[in-house]
């Protein structure tokens, strides 16, 4: 009996070193948060599905994981910016999305001494969104289709 297990790459890519489906783009950004409590310690990363490189991280820090979604898109999108890149930016959360659609965090996280310096940040992304807008594709990882995203924390 053959092996029914994916192959990595499966055989079918030859632009990445990660089991993608075919309907996604290896030459992409994939971002994912994850937090323990809500709220509670939240992190972020971006990887590089092209090669499964983790391009950046931020946190732990005290905040929420649809905040933490939220910044993670904007960093991926400043970072591209900065770099001179375009390329599309996936995210497997829906809020995040609208709140970058709307370049606003709609969070109902209450202001306190610990969470300034991310609530600070919070602000600086929303005024990089209404000054950049949304310059690249930003696309809802589709989970139930694709698995989970590659940026995943896998704390599930």
């Amino acid at each position: 009996m053959a092996n029914s297990l994916p192959q990595n790459p499966p055989d079918y890519r030859h632009d990445t070193v990660l089991p993608l489906p075919i309907e996604v783009a290896a030459d992409a950004i994939a971002v994912d948060a994850a937090c323990s409590g809500n709220p509670g310690p939240m992190e972020y990363r971006g990887i590089y599905l092209k090669t499964g490189q983790e391009i950046f991280h931020y946190g732990p820090v005290h905040g929420t994981n649809n905040i933490g979604e939220f910044l993670a898109i904007v960093h991926a999108m400043a970072l591209m910016k900065q770099k001179g890149l375009s390329m599309p930016v996936y995210s497997d959360s829906r809020t995040a999305i609208i709140w970058v659609q709307k370049r606003k965090a709609k969070t109902t996280l209450a202001p306190t001494p610990e969470n300034q310096p991310l609530l600070q940040l919070v602000a600086r992304a929303e005024a990089w969104l209404r000054k950049n807008g949304i310059p690249y594709p930003l696309i809802k990882w589709d989970t139930d289709q694709w698995g989970e995203i590659p940026a995943d924390f896998g704390r599930k």
